[in-house]
């Protein structure tokens, strides 16, 4: 999986809003965090991670609170415009749903921002 400098901007500025909103939902900032699956990496860290328990398509943003029938909330971020969800991230966000959780793709941090606002609510 390739990220893009646009992927990281968005989630960075969803993390920013992330830090400021918490408080108004009375919601720990450290409950909404990032999970860091992608990137490139050489061969040897790549096994190491898989060694670990990584697995590809895990979506890059995790809430975890639970609300409504949901255990918690993720979020798979793509840039605004032309971001494409693999394989692997189709079938894990469908696995997440069929298991209590809310799993979404959001393209761009509005998009992301919305999401949550509406599940917190």
């Amino acid at each position: 999986m390739s990220y893009s400098n646009e992927e990281h901007q968005e989630q960075k500025f969803l993390f920013e809003w992330w830090a400021i909103m918490c408080q108004r939902y009375k919601i720990p900032s450290e409950l909404l965090f990032a999970i860091p699956n992608g990137g490139k990496r050489n061969i040897i860290t790549a096994k190491l991670l898989k060694d670990e328990g990584v697995k590809a398509g895990v979506p890059d943003v995790f809430l975890a609170v639970p609300r409504k029938d949901f255990n918690g909330l993720f979020i798979e971020m793509k840039k605004k415009k032309g971001g494409v969800v693999s394989e692997n991230q189709t079938k894990m966000l469908e696995l997440l749903n069929r298991f209590g959780y809310k799993a979404v793709v959001c393209n761009g941090a509005e998009t992301a921002v919305k999401e949550i606002v509406s599940y917190l609510m």
